[in-house]
């Protein structure tokens, strides 16, 4: 263990061939995620591999789909503090190693980074109007840090992509949550992907 400050745990190693690898906790959001990045390139971090989960905007989407990200719609304070557009991207490269190491069906996808994930709503998830704009727009998924991350990242010189699991879906308003573990399972397959892509 390398960090637990303000419960951030971070961890600094290697991978079984050798290559040195940091995993780090980055809070839930883009303010904390912003700080966590920073922070990373001040220590000489230069790829950053955003591993965590998203709920499903896309019906085809099931519990426990591994999702690369092609794009993010910002929709979040943070990155649109920090210089986006309407959609943030991370870097083509890494990218394409994240990608190619998921099933040959699986392309990546557009997703929507919002500053709030639940909504008020009774079921639990993101309000009507707003997801029908954002799935209009192409979201597949929803979630809290990729856009911040892919603009900080152009920002600093750290190439950046994003592999999420689907921990949550909304069909037809009813809200289903990820079991332990399959969130797990899960979580070990993001693991062993984003290991295999930051690799020579």
């Amino acid at each position: 263990m390398s960090n637990h400050a303000r419960g951030l745990w971070g961890y600094s190693g290697e991978t079984p061939e050798g290559r040195a690898l940091s995993i780090q906790s980055s809070g839930m959001g883009g303010p904390s995620a912003a700080i966590v990045l920073h922070e990373l390139a001040e220590l000489g971090v230069r790829r950053v591999i955003r591993v965590g989960t998203c709920g499903a905007l896309d019906s085809e989407l099931r519990l426990g789909d591994l999702v690369a990200v092609r794009e993010a719609l910002a929709e979040d304070g943070t990155s649109r503090a920090l210089g986006a557009g309407k959609i943030a991207e991370p870097d083509d490269e890494l990218t394409r190693r994240v990608a190619g190491r998921l099933p040959d069906t699986t392309s990546p996808l557009r997703i929507v980074t919002t500053d709030v994930f639940y909504d008020g709503d009774a079921a639990g998830g993101p309000s009507g109007q707003r997801t029908e704009a954002w799935i209009r727009r192409g979201a597949a998924a929803i979630e809290m840090e990729a856009a911040t991350l892919f603009t900080l990242g152009r920002r600093l010189g750290i190439a950046t992509a994003c592999l999420l699991a689907v921990s949550d879906t909304f069909d037809q308003g009813e809200r289903q949550r990820i079991d332990d573990e399959a969130l797990a399972e899960a979580a070990a397959r993001m693991g062993s992907v984003a290991t295999a892509a930051l690799g020579p």
